[in-house]
């Protein structure tokens, strides 16, 4: 094993309160792309005048929501997708008690189809719809399903996706408990995250604790600050640093 890995893994064997944080690079091998990446979701081409970040945003979605929903089922919508070996490396160490909470800016449920109990979607999840006007829940396959945009069949309210669209704020007690959560802990692991989209990315100055790892294919704003930094795949180092 890499001797940095081995120091890492030894690390957590001694932590009281160990905590992961991760971006979009976590669900990559599961066949969901990233947003800056070169073949991220940002630099494809979309069919549309418009450009994703603006097909994901609160205005666009009020003003378009066809052109949203018909957006979101071409390039969001991933039925086939499964948890990857980082998403069961995560559950496991939660299982075995050595990890207290994933904190994801992911959207797309894997966390908990793996098993991790303990996740807080700062960005929200599209496993969730609901009705903007009565607030009545709507199952993600029951909107995927259909073909135009979804409506309530009880008030006619237009049905939208739990998830922050651009132009939104944070959800005020998921960001809470991440805060809490980072500074309560005193291992985090950072995965898959370039660390340059705020406020997600100001998380990490909450950190009080004393071994910082930073998992990512490239470099970000915050690897002079970590104790351990790994350039590779996601899967196999938290899968090693895990066992």
């Amino acid at each position: 094993m890499n001797q940095t890995l081995e120091l890492a893994r030894e690390r957590l064997k001694t932590s009281r309160e160990a905590v992961f944080f991760g971006g979009a690079g976590v669900s990559t091998a599961s066949g969901i792309p990233d947003f800056r990446s070169a073949t991220g979701l940002y630099n494809q081409i979309t069919g549309s005048r418009y450009t994703p970040e603006t097909m994901l945003s609160n205005h666009f979605f009020l003003r378009h929501p066809d052109e949203f929903y018909a957006f979101l089922r071409s390039s969001l919508y991933y039925p086939d997708a499964k948890p990857n070996a980082a998403h069961y490396a995560l559950a496991d160490m939660e299982k075995r008690g050595k990890l207290q909470a994933v904190i994801t800016q992911n959207i797309d449920g894997l966390h908990q189809k793996a098993g991790s109990k303990v996740v807080h979607e700062i960005h929200g999840s599209m496993e969730r719809f609901y009705c903007m006007r009565c607030h009545r829940n709507f199952p993600a396959e029951q909107v995927y399903s259909q073909q135009t945009t979804p409506r309530c069949e009880v008030c006619g309210g237009l049905v939208r996706p739990d998830v922050v669209l651009y132009g939104e704020q944070l959800d005020p007690e998921v960001l809470t408990a991440s805060m809490e959560a980072v500074r309560q802990a005193d291992y985090l692991i950072v995965g898959g995250s370039s660390l340059v989209v705020y406020p997600a990315a100001g998380l990490l100055d909450y950190f009080r604790g004393d071994c910082l790892i930073l998992i990512n294919r490239d470099p970000t704003p915050y690897d002079h600050q970590a104790q351990y930094v790994f350039h590779g795949d996601i899967g196999e180092v938290l899968t090693e640093i895990s066992r």
